[in-house]
């Protein structure tokens, strides 16, 4: 799910972009993009304000949010695009965990090799005192 966060009030702007920040999206590329203002005709705004027929009232929390996306994300595109999204996302983590993993390795040569050297330095000096 790619949202995009377009708000009138700096406040709820700042605030959704940290509520939902690994699903923020350029404005031309989202699947939803949530306004402070009503906006008439176009399916995929989600609407938050004070009056009823938000699609979120004010108050709200970051569950509430998330869900209310998820559910008008599903009503949108169904559950073969949040399957297929789902399918991505795994694989770039898979991605991620392989190259996290490299250096991990690499940090764990590089230690291993220095304890190495620092052992058998303290062995030299200890031989060359007798």
């Amino acid at each position: 799910m790619k949202v995009a966060v377009e708000c009138q009030s700096p406040l709820l702007q700042k605030s959704l972009e940290l509520f939902l920040s690994k699903y923020l999206s350029t404005s031309k590329k989202y699947d939803i993009i949530v306004r402070d203002e009503e906006c008439f005709g176009n399916s995929r705004c989600f609407y938050i304000g004070s009056d009823a027929n938000a699609d979120l009232v004010k108050p709200f929390s970051k569950s509430q949010l998330i869900l209310a996306l998820e559910k008008r994300y599903k009503e949108l595109y169904g559950e073969d695009e949040k399957a297929e999204n789902k399918a991505v996302e795994e694989e770039y983590f898979k991605e991620n965990a392989s190259m996290d993993f490299s250096i991990l390795e690499r940090r764990i040569e590089f230690l291993t090799q220095e304890y190495q050297a620092n052992i058998l330095q303290a062995v030299k000096v200890f031989y060359e005192k007798q």
